[in-house]
């Protein structure tokens, strides 16, 4: 084990009984939800020295990458709206801790999120996640001095018009807020040698893990990746085996480079050429 811990929330592709019986659409419509097959990057990155900390269930479970109370208040029972009566433009849109809409096919569930469903989604799902997240990265921190999640999510394409368009790699530090500046660039400037547009925080400046568990005044570093699934996907949305290869030698090379980073003393491994 070394201080890099690798995060996958949204890979998951198990879907409890409960949750099909409560939903108004196919099981196809729920996997868009999905960063497709995105754990097939992050496969080398134990024999690298990281701890993977992967969620199995779907993100139609529980969005892991959403604290506790986003959620739209028009999205769930009426004995809940009070606790959600600040909603953002994702929870709006049906993005919430509990996914509820997509934007071409209407509401999920055949009924708003009541209390019973809330909890048993927080409690079975979202909570261990976190705590799990929790302890290793203050594991590798008291062992090693510092501690690095990475965050690992897949995109679609960005569309025209959009802020980062034309980005393949985005690399999230919430604008600085979530890990110091010597990890920010070396993620950066690994992922450019891939030879693909990288963007720093546009359009996507990292989300709830890595505000939660960011903490760089406490020695614990945080950013958020996001690769274009083009680059990996075929268009049947189906994995591409020697293109998932190269992207899980380069992430399994930055895992790597970034155990060796001592960011007290600013040492780091040169890079490769």
């Amino acid at each position: 084990m070394g201080p890099v811990v690798v995060s996958v929330p949204h890979a998951g592709r198990i879907y409890p009984p409960e949750i099909l019986a409560a939903a108004r659409v196919e099981q196809s419509q729920l996997e868009r939800l999905e960063d497709g097959w995105c754990d097939l990057l992050a496969a080398g990155a134990t024999g690298a020295g990281a701890v993977v900390v992967e969620a199995l269930w779907a993100r139609a479970v529980a969005d892991l990458n959403r604290g506790e109370g986003q959620m739209a208040p028009g999205e769930v029972a009426m004995s809940l709206r009070a606790q959600f009566s600040a909603p953002g433009r994702k929870e709006r849109a049906g993005l919430g801790v509990v996914p509820t809409r997509l934007f071409d096919c209407g509401p999920l569930w055949k009924r708003p999120i009541d209390s019973a469903a809330l909890h048993w989604r927080l409690e079975s799902f979202h909570r261990p996640y976190h705590d799990a997240l929790t302890e290793v990265l203050v594991e590798a921190r008291d062992r090693f001095g510092h501690a690095i999640l990475i965050d690992l999510h897949s995109m679609p394409s960005i569309p025209a018009g959009q802020p980062g368009h034309g980005a393949r790699i985005v690399v999230g530090d919430r604008f600085g807020g979530s890990a110091g500046a010597w990890l920010i660039d070396m993620v950066v400037a690994s992922a450019g040698r891939l030879g693909e547009v990288v963007t720093r925080n546009q359009p996507y400046s990292g989300g709830h893990i890595i505000r939660t568990h960011g903490q760089p005044a406490d020695a614990i570093h945080a950013v958020q990746i996001e690769i274009d699934r083009s680059l990996y996907l075929s268009v049947e949305r189906l994995p591409d085996t020697a293109r998932i290869g190269r992207l899980a030698r380069w992430f399994a090379d930055l895992v790597g480079d970034l155990g060796q980073a001592r960011p007290g003393n600013e040492i780091f491994p040169q890079a490769a050429e």
